[in-house]
């Protein structure tokens, strides 16, 4: 056996050995048919603009053998032979597959897909195609949004958005006032008129933490089958912004910079001090005080605090992605110099996010981070801007030994030194944002995906100020100290289910979610002394203070607030073989803001849509290449600005005639606490419903679009907070209840249009327009019965007691209430008529009033206009309101000719009678049109692409904002504040406009 088993192993040794030379035969005659049919393939994948497509996955069809495409485009791939089908695939594009051949180079120009590329509108909880859209809901892309040193994320929308009106001021710290659809309350308090505001899924975030380099689009939506979904939050509108991210194989590093040049658009043209010495001398007034009141000088007190603000904006951000996971980060840095000097803003926003996909991406897992510091400079500008316009320019800034030159025994208006309150007074302020989300979304089974996403924000606020022993607001006090710190924190749960399903001709999409919020305010503390000994340390140690007593010590009467709010909502969207679409959603928000017998509330929804683009019958209008018909209906609600204390009685410290009052309990002087507010169980939201229909279009295949809405959208239980009540039913004699109606009816169109379009050269043009009436229908209900109420109480000499508007049933919000003029009579004095229709030369009274018009504009428009050629583009956009009337009372203080001699006049002034006693009241005189038509911004841009493989493009450019702007408004700037409950007043507070010129950056690596 052992021999046998020998043998056998002898003669596999050389069955191994002939193997071995058959094996090394083979490879040696297969080798040169390699060498002849395997080989490298290059090429480059472009889009459909012929412009490169890095992170292309190219592959060999059934085999692992793959490359990505760089950052040119460019691919380098090893293929076995001639028989070999390459395949480039890439997100958003229709893959194409290629026979190699006998090709050594192969390059691919991918086509967009159509199903994958159509737009896509956020609607909350979701998304959809912009053809399936059944709302009213604008949507605006970052190539798209405004250029300029925007404060805040919302003026990237300023006039691109019909029915959004969008103003602001030139102060650097200052929040625009945003209004979508004409204001649908009768508080302005809390942000109350201000659209809801979602940002990558957190609602009711802060637009704060957000640089407008790292927005990739904002969805506005405007009626409330849009907005319903968001429920008692939205009646005024929601604003949803989506952040950029990464795509899948792409990686990149973007840079964008600015820098600007600020200068005051317009001022008031003052007398000079020898000009106003001349005018005195003409009306045979005695001369000035010397030195006190005139020194010699020719003092301009707007050069003096005015200054150019020089601005810059730096951001950087990276973005990468795998098949598996997309991941990037920005940083952003923001200074903008303010054109009153010491006034400015420095924010800077750090962001990260990372997306990361498992088991073939059903399972995914998201995490943002966004912080947002700012600090801010600022003055009392409530006294900087009359002083610069009324401070007699007779006098100097400064006395001999160099301090800062007053007179604090003169009367009038402006008696302080704006220099002086520029530099012995200050304020400091850092808002410290973070914003931190994570979600985690799982697929389930075939259309059905769970979501389940938690959010904080946190806002540390911190306010400090003083006012120097040297400050005309804090005279012979030594001193005075403010400092506040101030936590916010805003919890957010949301959880929900989309079910999103295709069969045949029909389409289905289902929605079910919970939602928990839980906001907490005022977690802090404020606290006011005086009397320190030097002012080294200015706010920086309060104990080194000296008050005299504990009431020169004040606290911040601001209690710490907990508000929850707990939701459950749904929604359905059906659609029929393309052409049939169907909406209904439905809310239900319960909040412990409202009294407990109206803690929850239902917002429905319910919208059509009839895509008539689909029909047979349009095949014979080629015409058309998209047609629309829309109409929808729902309630939001508008519960923004309250607390949790809103509905139940609170006590607090009494005041008689406005000052605490005092008891003796012990021995001790003790506050007087008792009931301040009372309670009303009866507390909801007021509650808006919206009927919106509208019609979209496309014409000669898309090269002309547009879409027509009208609108009527009507708000019930309108809550004011000053209600009189009997005080033999409650503790005090007002309460906060709803009782009012208002309503807002309207229509917006837009147009857009490509009317050119070549090789070389393109002209994209697009016009918004909307019309808005606003008119209060009631503010009594029951036992709450309220005719009218005034606002607007504007001071100035002799009429510190009246109100310049009127809030009424039958009139708009922003209605004036003013003393009619009738003209000057022979002596040059002016004359008013009063109640009885008689015509008066002296001061009229309170019941003379009258109402004169309103701040409301009658049309808002935007025109856009777009230019290409080769690299160069040009973009510009005009914009404008009309029908709007501005109340100018700084000219009705400024026109006071008898007070010369103790404070400066504007040229205007030299027209009218020293004698007219009368010429500063405010009256119908000074009530003037509004309207304008402003050049907002034009942009010249030039796009560099160097052969350089590491830069992808440079593109420079340069702006200019506020370039010119036609108007009959005497003031500086009819762009006028037209938010709140006041809106079109220009009384002494309007931080000069800007022209902003600016040249800018933006390089992608």
């Amino acid at each position: 056996m052992k021999q046998i088993y020998q043998h056998f192993f002898d003669d596999g040794k050389i069955y191994q050995k002939r193997f071995l030379l058959l094996l090394c035969a083979f490879i040696i005659s297969v080798l040169p048919a390699m060498s002849q049919t395997g080989r490298t393939i290059r090429g480059t994948v472009t889009d459909e603009t012929r412009e490169p497509l890095p992170g292309v996955s190219v592959v060999v069809v059934g085999t692992n053998t793959g490359v990505i495409t760089d950052a040119k485009g460019n691919y380098a791939l090893n293929v076995s032979g001639a028989n070999a089908t390459i395949r480039f695939s890439f997100i958003g594009y229709l893959p194409k597959d290629v026979i190699v051949g006998a090709s050594t180079t192969i390059n691919a120009n991918l086509v967009p897909d159509a199903k994958q590329l159509k737009d896509v509108v956020v609607i909350g909880y979701g998304t959809a195609s912009k053809k399936d859209v059944t709302g009213a809901i604008t949507t605006l892309k970052s190539e798209e949004f405004n250029v300029g040193a925007t404060t805040t994320p919302a003026e990237l929308l300023q006039g691109k958005v019909a029915g959004l009106n969008i103003t602001k001021s030139g102060d650097p710290n200052a929040a625009p006032s945003v209004v979508l659809r004409g204001p649908s309350t009768i508080r302005s308090t809390g942000g109350a008129q201000e659209p809801f505001y979602v940002i990558d899924g957190v609602p009711g975030a802060s637009i704060d933490v957000l640089a407008p380099s790292d927005i990739e689009t904002i969805d506005v939506l405007k009626d409330a089958s849009s907005t319903a979904i968001y429920g008692s939050r939205a009646a005024n509108g929601v604003i949803i912004i989506t952040t950029k991210k990464s795509k899948s194989g792409q990686s990149h590093l973007n840079y964008s910079g600015y820098a600007t040049v600020q200068e005051v658009s317009k001022k008031i043209n003052m007398l000079t001090g020898d000009e106003l010495r001349k005018y005195l001398a003409d009306n045979g007034v005695a001369p000035l005080a010397k030195p006190l009141d005139d020194d010699g000088s020719n003092t301009n007190w707007q050069n003096l605090v005015e200054r150019n603000g020089y601005s810059q904006n730096h951001n950087l951000s990276y973005n990468g992605a795998s098949n598996s996971a997309d991941y990037g980060a920005s940083v952003n840095y923001f200074k903008n110099e303010g054109v009153l000097k010491r006034t400015a803003l420095e924010r800077t926003i750090y962001r990260g996010y990372v997306n990361q996909r498992f088991f073939d991406n059903r399972l995914r897992l998201n995490l943002n981070l966004t912080n947002s510091n700012t600090n801010s400079d600022d003055i009392y500008q409530v006294n900087v801007l009359p002083a610069m316009l009324f401070y007699l320019p007779t006098v100097g800034p400064f006395n001999p030994d160099g301090s800062y030159k007053e007179n604090y025994t003169r009367t009038g208006s402006g008696t302080l030194n704006p220099l002086s309150l520029l530099d012995n007074n200050t304020i400091k302020i850092n808002d410290n944002k973070t914003l931190i989300n994570g979600i985690v979304s799982v697929d389930i089974i075939r259309g059905l995906k769970f979501t389940l996403s938690g959010s904080q924000q946190r806002d540390q606020y911190n306010y400090n100020s003083y006012l120097n022993s040297k400050s005309g607001l804090a005279v012979n006090l030594n001193g005075v100290a403010r400092r506040s710190a101030i936590l916010n924190t805003n919890n957010i749960i949301e959880s929900y289910f989309n079910y999103d399903r295709e069969f045949g001709r029909h389409s289905l999409k289902l929605l079910a979610g919970y939602s928990y919020q839980q906001n907490k305010t005022n977690n802090g503390f404020g606290v006011q002394t005086q009397n320190f000994s030097n002012d080294n340390l200015t706010y920086n140690n309060l104990f080194l203070s000296n008050p005299a007593s504990v009431s020169q010590i004040a606290f911040d009467n601001a209690p710490i607030s907990t508000l929850r709010l707990i939701s459950y909502y749904g929604r359905a969207q059906y659609q029929f073989d393309d052409k049939y679409l169907v909406q209904a959603s439905l809310r239900d928000d319960g909040s412990s803001a409202f009294g407990a017998n109206h803690r929850y509330g239902l917002f429905p929804a319910a919208s059509v849509g009839w895509r008539i683009i689909n029909e047979d019958f349009m095949q014979k209008l080629p015409a058309f290449s998209d047609l629309k018909l829309r109409a929808g209906y729902g309630k939001s609600g508008n519960s923004v600005g309250f607390d949790a204390f809103s509905s139940i009685l609170i006590y607090g410290t009494q005041t008689v005639n406005g000052a605490s009052s005092k008891f003796l309990s012990n021995g001790n002087i003790t506050n007087a606490i008792g009931p301040v507010r009372n309670e009303n169980p009866d507390l909801k939201w007021e509650s808006t419903a919206t009927t919106n229909i509208g019609l979209d279009f496309g014409l000669f295949k898309n090269r002309i679009t547009g879409s027509v809405d009208y609108y009527i959208k009507k708000t019930s239980d309108l809550i004011y907070d000053q209600y009189p009540v009997s005080l033999t039913q409650y503790f005090t004699n007002t309460i906060t209840a709803n009782a009012g109606k208002i309503s807002n009816k309207g229509i917006e169109v837009v147009l857009s249009a490509t009317a050119v379009k070549t090789n070389s050269f393109s002209w994209r043009t697009s016009i918004n327009a909307s019309h808005n009436k606003n008119v209060v229908e009631s503010l009594s209900k029951g036992q709450f019965n309220l005719p009218s109420f005034y606002t607007a109480q504007l001071g100035g000499k002799g009429q510190s007691g009246n109100f310049s508007q009127i809030v009424q049933p039958g009139q708009p919000i922003g209605t004036f209430y003013l003393w009619h003029y009738v003209g000057k009579n022979k002596n040059g004095v002016s004359t008013y008529q009063n109640a009885a229709g008689n015509t008066i030369a002296t001061q009229p009274l309170t019941t003379d009033q009258r109402i004169a018009g309103n701040a409301q504009p009658t049309l808002i428009y935007g025109w856009t206009n777009t230019f290409t050629y080769k690299a160069f583009d040009l973009n510009f956009l005009i914009r404008g309101v009309t029908g709007n009337k501005i109340l100018n009372a700084t000219l009705a203080n400024l026109n006071n000719p008898a007070d010369a001699k103790l404070q400066n006049i504007p040229r205007f002034t030299l027209g009218e009678s020293f004698k007219d006693i009368n010429a500063y009241l405010i009256s119908d005189r000074f009530l003037e049109s509004g309207s304008y038509l402003r050049l907002d911004n034009a942009t010249l841009g030039y796009t560099i692409k160097p052969k350089i493989p590491a830069i992808k493009s440079v593109r420079l450019y340069l702006s200019g904002n506020n370039l010119f702007v036609i108007t009959k408004y005497r003031g500086i700037d009819p762009e006028i504040n037209i938010g709140g409950l006041t809106p079109g007043i220009d009384n002494n507070n309007y931080y000069p406009k800007t022209r902003t010129f600016l040249f800018g950056l933006n390089a992608s690596f």
